[in-house]
């Protein structure tokens, strides 16, 4: 479906990022990985990306907290491959806290990277969309860019922007064959969750299933987990020609958490 396409996935060498690029690659788009991890480990998964696939798949390591380098990477992707269509903003940290307490180098980092990041490399994307005549921005939101939970609050403030961001970009690009959505987790056992989950298990004297099943059943009404490989199915939905007039919409995967 997406044959000689290309794609930016930030925060793509692990979790739902890493889950959103394979997905892609399946259609038949050329991908650019951009994350954290050990070097010789993001090479072996770029490769074995490649190899499954039959695309084109390179890696950035873009520092998300800087402008500077996220511009370039999507210069990069632009030169690399010719152009680029689709955006895939994920890259994401969290920290939990009270707001009493919430450290505030944390507070900015967690506002660089999981809001300002999406608009830097959306600003620099949009240029080469307009030129190919089409594109597709998907920010990964969460439920917490449509409700709140306590101890989180830059992640919350955070994701209530990228939905503002959504719904603006969505505005400004109406008439062009470009949309700008917004997917939104529930939980997902991604390392972000994990660390939430041992550290429940810690303080309570559960073990870590039994943390993980409390966690998500306070919230969760399925019960059960989200999916990295159901959130990139989502994506791929959206860089569809039946989704093309899907735009400036969140759409929420979360086990009917929002629904209540």
């Amino acid at each position: 479906m997406l044959k000689g396409k290309v794609a930016v996935v930030t925060g793509s060498t692990s979790g739902i990022g890493l889950a959103m690029a394979k997905a892609l690659a399946g259609q038949g788009c050329n991908i650019m990985l951009n994350g954290l991890g050990d070097a010789a480990a993001i090479e072996a998964t770029r490769k074995a990306l490649a190899d499954e696939t039959g695309v084109e798949v390179a890696f950035n390591g873009a520092d998300m907290s800087k402008p500077d380098q996220i511009r370039g990477l999507i210069q990069e992707t632009a030169d690399r491959f010719g152009g680029l269509h689709i955006l895939v903003n994920n890259a994401g940290i969290q920290y939990t806290s009270s707001i009493e307490e919430f450290p505030e180098d944390r507070w900015d980092a967690i506002i660089a990277i999981n809001l300002s990041s999406a608009f830097h490399s959306t600003k620099a994307a949009l240029p080469h969309m307009k030129k190919a005549g089409w594109g597709r921005v998907i920010n990964t939101a969460s439920v917490h860019g449509l409700v709140a939970s306590i101890h989180k609050a830059a992640y919350v403030a955070a994701k209530h922007g990228i939905m503002g961001l959504t719904k603006v970009t969505a505005l400004e690009t109406a008439e062009d064959p470009i949309t700008c959505n917004a997917i939104c987790p529930g939980w997902v056992r991604t390392e972000l969750v994990e660390k939430q989950i041992a550290a429940r298990a810690g303080e309570a004297g559960l073990s870590v299933e039994d943390a993980a099943r409390q966690l998500v059943e306070e919230k969760q009404p399925s019960k059960t987990f989200v999916t990295p490989e159901m959130l990139a199915q989502v994506a791929v939905f959206l860089c569809s020609d039946a989704a093309s007039q899907m735009t400036g919409v969140s759409v929420p995967v979360d086990g009917g958490w929002t629904a209540q």
